[in-house]
């Protein structure tokens, strides 16, 4: 079964969940109309159901490969690549000046959504070089923009990231890396990263690398360490690629999933390199790539669900199995496969929302300077990173189980999307490290933003009442429980925030979803819409009242577990 890219679903949601309309009234993105957004979505889809979808499989069963230090890619991955490139789609939301097309992020993030769906292994190599460029545009000097960003944002160049060291995972400040400085004003990187995604390639001339990095004088810490573009290749006065720099991939990770993208340990050793931001700012200007990687991440999620419940739909359809209550049909017509089946595409269409509406508020907060719309896009970022990667999770897993025995095998295919997608709720900041900065840092303005989104959730189930009463006071109901869970959770000392962080992130997206499922019932009332929304609402909003049970235990009992009593007698 081949996947077909869900075009349809993001032109609803734009248009009657959203409120992407609200875009082209702003002078940042008047070119963001209809018509162009219709154009790209419908492009975006074809180029990821017919050329990056069939390259899906071959990722798999062919990994990339270290060979005499060069990294070969998975077979059509170069042509794949080149067709992404050539086709404009790395620089959709990059800036105009040095070639981008200046679209907003929602819709590049409707597709990162479908272009992950068609190949994640893939589409990880454009979205990495889209968080290099806006790091580049918000913090590199005018001679790196002009050198790097044209090459970035046509593609013939390709970014990664490099945080991760051995001994320093999520406590990024333990790094070990050193930049000293040289005569030139260039500065000489030694150390060692892993986990680098595409940290080397065969599908483009050049990979650039960002790189953390101490510098001599730095203080220990997150505070001491600065940022620097490290290129494989170092340009030429002509900015073409040069000299071989002093890095090298030391080797690639053998990993459950995502066997066609290249995840390299990579050494410096006295590479050259160049400083981006001030000194000592490396994780102010890293953090622009990494909120920009976030959403997408999120959207790699919901792309991987998305293929897998098609998938797993495909196979329901033609896969007879015993009788069910409407005769010797398919599987798809037993009550508990129809019940899968219906849940999964319930919950990818919360997800999907909950993404966009935080692809919205982060432009909105760009072309307005609004703080209230950067308030909305800082709360909904953790959300959309965690609960989307979440979903690409329990769906993708679902897919197999729809499958059965079968999908327990590796040759139909259901078993792929489950082992790429598990990666997805750790990278870019582990979903746990996404609960706690939402308990955490999110909630420094007192639940300021918290309480306005309930508001907002409970002013429109009030309206929604008089067309959609049973769902609306569900809906209501769900928003003032949290309401009271989030009092309570500001009145906790942090331990006891961070114990309950992880439900109460899920229990807030289920409260999202319900409501964006809702606004989906009013605008296509007795359609497929409101019977989505009917599922969501009564099979899924629920959980919140277990997960705000979870949220309110806080600490109590955890830490009476000795680490002793914890292990196995």
């Amino acid at each position: 079964m081949s996947y077909k890219a869900p075009v349809s679903d993001f032109r609803f949601l734009f248009d009657h969940v959203v409120d992407y309309a609200q875009l082209s009234a702003t002078e940042l993105f008047a070119e963001a109309g209809p018509d162009v957004t219709e154009q790209i979505l419908t492009e975006a889809g074809r180029l990821s159901s017919e050329v990056l979808a069939p390259l899906n499989r071959a990722g798999d069963l062919t990994p990339a490969r270290l060979e005499n230090g060069i990294v070969r890619t998975s077979p059509g991955f170069a042509a794949g690549y080149r067709a992404i490139a050539e086709g404009g789609w790395i620089g959709l939301a990059a800036g105009t000046e040095y070639g981008g097309m200046g679209l907003p992020l929602a819709l590049n993030t409707a597709v990162n959504d479908m272009m992950s769906g068609a190949c994640l292994s893939l589409q990880l190599c454009p979205l990495l070089t889209q968080g290099q460029i806006e790091a580049l545009e918000h913090h590199g000097d005018d001679t790196l923009k002009a050198l790097y960003l044209p090459r970035l944002t046509s593609g013939e160049w390709t970014g990664t990231m490099n945080l991760t060291e051995p001994q320093a995972g999520s406590d990024v400040g333990a790094l070990r890396t050193r930049a000293t400085p040289n005569d030139d004003g260039t500065y000489a990187i030694t150390g060692q990263k892993i986990y680098i995604t595409w940290g080397d390639h065969d599908v483009a001339e050049n990979v650039c690398h960002l790189v953390l990095a101490r510098l001599p004088d730095g203080a220990a810490g997150t505070r001491g360490i600065s940022l620097f573009m490290v290129p494989k290749l170092i340009p030429d006065a002509e900015g073409n690629p040069g000299e071989r720099n002093s890095l090298r991939v030391v080797s690639l990770e053998h990993k459950l999933g995502i066997h066609g993208s290249p995840t390299a340990v990579m050494e410096y050793d006295g590479a050259k390199g160049w400083m981006v931001g001030k000194p000592h700012g490396g994780m102010a200007a890293m953090f622009t790539m990494m909120n920009n990687a976030r959403l997408g991440v999120g959207a790699q999620g919901i792309g991987v669900a998305e293929a897998a419940y098609q998938h797993a739909l495909a196979y329901a359809r033609d896969r007879r199995q015993g009788r069910t209550p409407l005769g010797d049909g398919a599987i798809i017509d037993h009550a508990d496969v129809r019940r899968m089946l219906a849940m999964m595409r319930a919950e990818i269409f919360a997800a999907r929302a909950i993404a966009l509406d935080c692809g919205v508020a982060i432009d909105m907060g760009r072309a307005t300077g609004a703080q209230a719309w950067k308030a909305r896009a800082a709360f909904l970022t953790p959300i959309a990173k965690a609960h989307g990667t979440d979903i690409g999770c329990e769906v993708s897993s679902q897919g197999v189980q729809v499958y059965g025995g079968m999908g327990f095998i590796e040759e139909t295919g259901a078993a792929q999307f489950f082992r790429d997608a598990r990666i997805t709720p750790i990278y870019e900041g582990t979903n746990g490290i996404q609960a706690m900065d939402l308990v955490g840092r999110k909630m420094m303005d007192g639940g300021e933003e918290a309480f306005r989104l309930l508001q907002e959730i409970e002013d429109h189930a009030e309206t929604a009442r008089a067309s959609q009463s049973e769902l609306a006071e569900s809906v209501w109901s769900a928003a003032e429980s949290l309401r009271e869970a989030t009092e309570w959770l500001l009145g906790q000392e942090m331990n006891a925030r961070f114990a309950g962080a992880v439900p109460y992130l899920r229990a807030f997206a289920r409260v999202l979803g319900a409501h964006y499922h809702l606004r989906a019932a009013i605008a296509a009332p007795d359609g497929v819409r409101e019977k989505l929304a009917r599922v969501y609402v009564t099979r899924i909003l629920p959980e919140h009242e277990g997960l705000l049970a979870q949220v309110r235990a806080g600490e109590a009992g955890l830490y009476d577990l000795s680490p002793e009593d914890l292990d196995v007698a």
